[in-house]
């Protein structure tokens, strides 16, 4: 069951990746599309690089599952503002679909934060990485007589060492 669970949450984070990898691309090749867009809802000048530039950068991160909670807290705030800035007219049902849209994606984002990482993630693997590193530290600080060559961990034969994970 873990490894359907994973499996899943990998195509979620896949799925909730794309709409920003791609909007972001859409941004970057379109500057003064975006920046006309932008002005239009009574926004400063200027922010339309540093818009597709952030969607981009986190749909990549989110589909890698880099940095995952925090980015997935950082879109939910976005999608949220993009509600309120961009399809606050209720009364267009096309407005209303798109405001809905991005409230249905920060509830996705937030769900991600309260769970965070899966398997299938780069924060995993620096999670499993950080705790080799530290049991490997604490067996060569915690057992006598241990000896660290080059990263090594290298135990006299008549002196058994167990570890324990943390």
């Amino acid at each position: 069951m873990v490894f359907i669970s994973s499996v899943f949450a990998l195509f979620g984070r896949i799925f909730l990746s794309l709409i920003f990898i791609l909007s972001g691309l859409g941004k970057l090749m379109n500057v003064s599309g975006t920046e006309a867009a932008i002005v239009g809802t009574g926004l400063p000048a200027g922010l339309a690089i540093p818009t597709g530039v952030f969607e981009l950068v986190a749909g990549l991160f989110v589909l890698l599952g880099f940095l995952t909670r925090i980015t997935a807290i950082l879109l939910a705030g976005f999608c949220l503002l993009t509600a309120l800035f961009f399809h606050n007219e209720l009364s267009d049902p096309v407005e209303q679909a798109n405001m809905l849209k991005n409230i249905a994606l920060a509830g996705g984002f937030l769900v991600l934060f309260a769970y965070g990482n899966t398997r299938a993630s780069l924060d995993t693997l620096r999670a499993r990485r950080r705790e080799q590193v530290v049991v490997r530290d604490r067996v060569i600080h915690e057992t006598p007589g241990t000896v660290a060559r080059d990263g090594d961990t290298v135990v006299p034969a008549d002196h058994v060492t167990t570890t324990r994970r943390l």
